[in-house]
């Protein structure tokens, strides 16, 4: 692919992107659709989803941000839900679906029906969990949502290669499967392990921004490579990384923390983006070399699939809430809410993505023996009509569905008292430092800049109990919207200043630089101050 259609697509899916955000449908949602469209418009290159590039190249970063923006703490608290998603309900929908489709469709062999229902089989919760933040779902189903799409990719890339073995001639077990998941899953993790001390400290040692992010932006792809040269799972080993290193962030200087967050933010939008613009254009390629089926028989053949694929994960969902639920006073007493919405939700938030489709493409063109794989094409466009139907049914329903069952969402009353009571704590502990600081000579200051840090140190402390109150009578903000406001327009009066008298040749370039990057510290605290 040359630079100038690269370069299209990455401008083309983030305006797509940022037009979403005006609309009420999701971006991932408008990407594919307008995917879909574009890739029948002439002139349109023709973008091949190349899983060499996908799997190694694009999953990491993904992977990576979602981790790092996750809870260790909050997927230690979940791990039974997640666990059960991530590896059980992923292994029982490879061979589920699989068998269903070999028994649904005239001259699939299993092996070849098995791949299809590895490759169908990880739900990709990109999609979902924008949802679910945009429509305000409990914390613990977002929580869940996330932990399942953090590792069932390392499931389903495992079952995928098994199954794929058997197809090909290579011969495979159930002791095999077995040996191989374990080798997968205890390496990906162990890889991960030793990883994340030493990436770690050097991310603490660094005394240069750009350098530290640097290695960030290195991270995922070193810990993706090193597990799949030892035959391990790349997925897992950048998922403990990124916790780890998410975990600990608190320790990073802060300078790394403001860039590494837009960085990031950056690089998550552009992937997402793009690789749902990716999916919906290849519909030409998964048209293409149906052999023995007809499109009216492939399409109808799609359907089921999809019917398959949806009524599988609440056929699991249900029993693997409640079981554990019912068979564990322990459970019962931990987990008092069993109520029947989450694994409903949690079931219809089974949406397919990208990683699907990069897996389907990966399914080689011969068996060991030279002849074709078996219905190869039928299997690329059964993954495709999977993801896109999953994708425009469930990711468009769900928003609907969240607010028929009228669920319980996020208090964000309690969450403000809460985190008041928190920086209520933080600035007495902090005033009490500079109290004791202060006592020293060494640390005498100016009365005018005493002051001014006291006066920070109050305006921290009141800006979130602030946040409790009412709005202004005169112009409905709040307290911190005014100040917001008012910071704003007081910084744009300096900055103005600074590049006027660098107009009048009064200071050089370098030294409006200069200035201008202190207020843009100062205008980014003034916000965290509110915001955070």
């Amino acid at each position: 692919m040359g630079v100038l259609p690269l370069v299209g697509l990455i401008a083309a899916s983030a305006a797509v992107a940022g037009a979403a955000r005006r609309t009420p449908v999701p971006a991932p949602l408008l990407l594919v659709a307008v995917g879909l469209v574009a890739s029948y418009v002439p002139g349109v290159p023709q973008y091949t989803l190349d899983p060499h590039i996908v799997l190694p190249l694009v999953l990491p970063p993904l992977l990576h941000t979602a981790a790092l923006d996750s809870s260790y703490l909050d997927l230690r608290a979940n791990v039974r839900p997640v666990a059960l998603l991530s590896v059980g309900y992923v292994l029982f929908a490879t061979v589920a679906v699989g068998w269903l489709a070999y028994e649904l469709i005239p001259d699939l062999p299993l092996t070849a029906a098995l791949v299809l229902g590895a490759v169908i089989a990880p739900p990709d919760a990109v999609a979902a969990t924008a949802i679910a933040r945009k429509v305000g779902l409990p914390a613990r189903i977002t929580t869940i949502l996330q932990g399942e799409s953090l590792v069932n990719d390392a499931t389903a890339i495992t079952a995928y290669k098994v199954a794929l073995a058997a197809a090909v001639g290579e011969g495979a077990s159930w002791a095999g499967g077995i040996r191989e998941f374990l080798v997968a899953a205890v390496g990906g993790v162990g890889v991960g392990l030793v990883l994340m001390v030493p990436l770690h400290w050097l991310r603490t040692h660094l005394t240069e921004a750009v350098l530290q992010n640097t290695l960030s932006l290195l991270i995922p792809f070193v810990a993706y490579a090193a597990a799949e040269q030892v035959g391990a799972s790349g997925v897992l080993a950048v998922v403990t990384v990124a916790l780890y290193l998410g975990h600990r962030s608190w320790q990073v200087d802060f300078e790394t923390r403001l860039q590494e967050a837009a960085v990031w933010r950056v690089v998550a939008f552009i992937l997402e983006s793009a690789v749902f613009a990716l999916i919906g254009l290849q519909l030409p390629f998964v048209l293409k070399d149906l052999g023995e089926y007809s499109v009216a028989e492939a399409f109808g053949y799609a359907v089921a699939v999809f019917v398959l694929v949806v009524v599988m994960r609440f056929v699991w969902s249900y029993p693997a809430t409640y079981l554990p639920w019912c068979l564990s006073k322990r459970i019962r007493e931990r987990e008092r809410d069993s109520d029947w919405r989450r694994p409903l939700i949690v079931s219809w938030a089974g949406m397919r993505g990208v990683v699907s489709l990069a897996i389907a493409f990966s399914i080689p063109l011969f068996l060991d023996d030279g002849s074709p794989f078996p219905a190869r094409n039928l299997v690329l466009f059964l993954t495709f009509t999977t993801v896109i139907g999953t994708l425009v049914v469930q990711g468009l329903s769900l928003p609907w569905l969240i607010r028929i069952l009228k669920l319980p969402g996020r208090d964000a009353q309690a969450e403000t008292l809460a985190e008041a009571q928190a920086q209520n704590a933080a600035s007495q502990a902090a005033e009490e430092r500079v109290d004791a600081l202060m006592e020293d000579e060494r640390n005498c200051l100016p009365e005018p800049l005493e002051d001014r840090l006291r006066t920070v140190l109050e305006r921290r402390r009141n800006s979130v109990w602030e946040r409790l109150g009412h709005a202004n009578p005169v112009t409905g903000e709040s307290a911190d919207d005014t100040y917001r406001r008012l910071t704003r327009e007081a910084i744009a009066a300096e900055r103005e200043v600074f590049v006027r008298m660098r107009d009048e040749r009064r200071i050089d370039d370098e030294m409006m630089r200069t200035l201008l990057r202190k207020l843009d510290l100062e205008e980014a605290a003034a916000y965290r101050e509110v915001d955070d």
